[in-house]
């Protein structure tokens, strides 16, 4: 049965766990940033202060930081343990969609949206340098003028920072130059949500085009793809096995002209490898917006247009389970 978090008003953007796994951080279209145990679904804590919808979060690798943006445009860092005290706050002019922290939890990147005549840029702030967020200067800003960002994440060793685009592209911009690495179109639709392996080796793409794909992080070569009926919110690879979990649904409008058995609001399981079905888990009233597995592998959240979050531990048969191909 699986824990119900019921912290927010409205629907989910984005959860994700620290690296041990033991926080569960969520956001949503509501100005709450909730932090979660996972172990047991209680509320640690809130990080108050934005006034808009939240919709990116990210936590650093020994998890003293959370990085949020919101649609109130601003970025702001909080300090994760001290009853959610905010240490800096970023003005942007138009609202942060993604953001994350490379691996060393030294630099931040994040990107904003193209709206109001305002271009779409992808910010990077040293935060050894405080000088840089004070001033609002970040050492390096790329200006995306073509197609507009919609979910971003740091490659290996914090070298370049994928991109995916609008327009269903995939860059890469080196986070020292600046420059355009690579670029590829595998995808015909937007670029929903960016998720890296464990190791940082490969991430798989979710996108409104109905696949989620798999792609290597330095050569972006395409590996996999994942195939649905349905626009792909989100999808998280596994850490122990070779599993991807897809959440999706139609677009938030349309759903209430279906019953809801007819939204298939599942999070379904894929095998890896062999790009297959194997397992669906029902629960959502509505679409699937972000998906996650647990650093552990033993249990992944999931969270909808419905406002929750659910924690769902894997039954022993899973870590049994052996694909018949």
């Amino acid at each position: 049965k699986p824990i119900l978090l019921q912290g927010h008003e409205r629907s989910i953007t984005q959860i994700k766990y620290n690296r041990e796994g033991d926080l569960l951080f969520t956001v949503a279209k509501d100005p709450i940033v909730n932090v979660w145990y996972s172990v047991n679904g209680e509320r640690l804590g809130t990080y108050n202060g934005h006034t808009g919808a939240v919709w990116c979060v990210d936590a650093d690798w020994d998890t003293r930081h959370v990085l949020t943006g919101s649609a109130d445009n601003s970025c702001r860092l909080w300090d994760c343990e001290t009853a959610g005290k905010q240490l800096a706050l970023v003005k942007t002019s138009s609202a942060v969609r993604t953001c994350g922290f490379d691996f060393g939890g030294n630099i931040i990147m994040f990107s904003t949206d193209k709206q109001m005549g305002y271009q779409c840029f992808v910010s990077f702030f040293d935060l050894r340098d405080p000088s840089q967020i004070e001033n609002n200067e970040p050492y390096m800003k790329i200006p995306c003028s073509d197609s507009k960002i919609t979910s971003a994440v740091w490659g290996p060793l914090g070298e370049f920072i994928i991109a995916g685009h609008e327009s269903g592209e995939l860059n890469q911009f080196s986070a020292k130059s600046g420059e355009q690495l690579s670029n590829i179109k595998e995808h015909t639709k937007q670029i929903n949500d960016i998720q890296t392996s464990r190791d940082m080796t490969m991430f798989i793409t979710a996108s409104k085009d109905n696949t989620a794909k798999l792609f290597d992080c330095t050569t972006l070569e395409h590996l996999k793809t994942f195939r649905t009926e349905r626009p792909v919110n989100s999808a998280a690879l596994s850490p122990i096995f070779d599993h991807v979990v897809l959440g999706g649904g139609q677009e938030a409008m349309d759903v209430t002209t279906t019953s809801t058995r007819i939204g298939k609001f599942e999070a379904r399981f894929f095998h890896l490898a062999f790009e297959e079905e194997f397992g669906r888990v029902k629960g959502h009233f509505g679409p699937i917006n972000s998906v996650a597995f647990h650093p552990d592998g033993k249990s992944y959240s999931s969270g909808g247009e419905d406002g929750y979050v659910r924690i769902h531990y894997f039954d022993p048969q899973y870590f049994e389970f052996e694909f018949e191909a």
